[in-house]
């Protein structure tokens, strides 16, 4: 799939903070897991907290000050996706269950990268942002992490609960992406003036 990236988007402010959440992940993980006390714990999760508002405020000043870009498209969802793979490993450490759901990310990711890019190339379609139930179950999973995160002494039968429900809202929108695919291959293909 290509980008089509002009220079002067390489620094744009909502730009800049995706920069900065890729930044944060190997914070997050060298804090995680060095974490011994509850207040090492709190400081993993408010690089978390930072991560979030940060992807809450590039997607708005995209949006208000139209400096919505293609890289921009491109970048803010690999932040997100580095982010949670980086979240499910380092938890993965902790709690057992949490190894389900960095395959099941892994293998999500994997996939959909493979069709959309199977998809473009069929018929130069694309997928436009996050569908509501991606949403759901990353709002989800990061309500999850987060709660693990602040409460490390919660006990397993609770965290694997969570965990196990984050797991089944990943399955939901693996299906859904995968049925949003299916419809979109079956679409003619655009010319160059409507893919702009």
């Amino acid at each position: 799939m290509i980008v089509n990236v002009r220079k002067k988007d390489w620094f744009t402010i909502p730009n800049i903070l995706g920069y900065f959440r890729i930044a944060l992940i190997p914070v997050f993980v060298w804090t995680y897991l060095r974490a011994k006390t509850t207040g090492d714990y709190l400081a993993a999760a408010g690089i978390i907290g930072l991560s979030g508002v940060t992807d809450l405020f590039d997607g708005l000043i995209a949006r208000r000050f139209n400096q919505v870009t293609e890289l921009g498209k491109v970048l803010d969802p690999i932040a997100d996706k580095l982010t949670q793979c980086a979240l499910a490993f380092c938890l993965a450490s902790r709690y057992g269950f949490m190894w389900i759901m960095a395959g099941l990310l892994v293998v999500k990711e994997s996939c959909m990268t493979v069709l959309g890019l199977a998809l473009y190339r069929h018929n130069r379609r694309k997928l436009n942002g996050a569908m509501w139930f991606g949403k759901v179950a990353t709002a989800f999973l990061y309500g999850a992490v987060f709660l693990l995160l602040l409460a490390p002494g919660i006990t397993d039968l609770w965290a694997n609960v969570l965990i196990l429900v984050s797991c089944g809202l990943q399955v939901v929108s693996f299906a859904g992406y995968g049925i949003t695919y299916r419809r979109l291959w079956r679409l003619a293909p655009l010319s160059g003036a409507e893919e702009k």
